[in-house]
């Protein structure tokens, strides 16, 4: 990871350097997620040559396992699908996204880079060798690309199809407290906060449940986590499943997985439940935090 960085900072020119290299004691831009096609710190890919542009995906790569980097790619592809079925009107395209490097990759001892765009937001953070993950957020719009009934793109079709087959193998009593609402929030609730919300959890706990049903909700903590390299996964130790709208395929939907220090949020309630928004978000660990108080802890101790 630190020699992916310092090859994406070589390979920029001055100009695109002095916009991807930013002081890490800069905690506003940071400390930030923006998964909207909004302006944002950083360089664009758009205006990089093929070498920086290539670096900066090597950068990528190193926070995201294999499956994940493909999955990131399929939503960066998604962007000329986009644009297209809006009639070209917003200029979308595959190479709006974005790379910073906040402090030096190679001398620093606390570091983080940053990949996003719309629909793509990563985060790693890099205290004394050790990465602290999060956020990880992937979207997709159109969520599913259909023909003759079938999908023929669809990146983010496992995190809805795992959840519907949990409430599908829950009892009665499970699903009834496993399904908190009849209507889906219009977004992630922890939206683009620098800090993941401080949500109550509700829902059914994992411990509660029976065994097919707390083996589906492992495996889509598992899918989650595994966005990362196993070297970078947290330990997400008891978590509650909670959904919030319809139950019905197309249906606008949301759920969310919470533990110690885990926010897993899903959502597809934007265009006709056809525009899916997923996020990995860690309260306590969010941007290195908790890999920070551990160096400040062993630097500076309180008197």
């Amino acid at each position: 990871m630190r020699e992916a960085a310092r090859g994406l900072l070589a390979a920029l020119d001055e100009q695109q350097r002095a916009l991807a290299g930013l002081r890490f004691d800069d905690a506003g831009a940071r400390r930030w997620i923006e998964y909207r096609p909004e302006s944002r710190p950083g360089a664009s890919l758009s205006n990089m040559d093929d070498r920086a542009r290539k670096a900066a995906h090597r950068l990528l790569a190193t926070g995201l396992s294999p499956h994940a980097y493909a999955q990131a790619m399929a939503i960066v592809a998604l962007e000329e699908v986009l644009d297209r079925r809006e009639g070209w009107r917003r200029g979308r395209h595959s190479n709006d996204y974005w790379v910073t490097v906040f402090g030096d990759p190679v001398h620093d001892d606390a570091w983080s880079w940053r990949f996003e765009g719309h629909h793509i937001s990563v985060t790693m953070t890099v205290v004394d060798g050790v990465v602290s993950p999060a956020p990880v957020f992937f979207g997709a719009n159109p969520h599913r690309v259909m023909y003759d009934g079938r999908a023929v793109l669809a990146p983010l079709a496992a995190e809805e199809e795992l959840a519907r087959a949990l409430l599908d193998a829950m009892t009665p009593v499970e699903r009834s407290r496993a399904i908190v609402s009849d209507t889906a929030p219009r977004d992630i609730r922890s939206a683009t906060s620098p800090r993941a919300s401080a949500l109550e959890p509700v829902g059914v706990s994992a411990s509660s449940l029976g065994g097919d049903a707390r083996g589906l909700l492992d495996r889509i903590v598992r899918m989650y986590l595994a966005r990362l390299p196993e070297q970078f996964r947290p330990d997400p130790g008891e978590v509650s499943f909670a959904w919030e709208g319809p139950t019905v395929q197309g249906g606008r939907h949301y759920y969310r997985i919470q533990g110690d220090d885990l926010l897993i949020e899903y959502d597809n309630t934007q265009e006709d439940g056809n525009h899916a928004h997923t996020v990995l978000r860690r309260p306590r660990g969010d941007f290195g935090e908790d890999v920070l108080k551990k160096h400040l802890d062993r630097e500076h101790p309180p008197m």
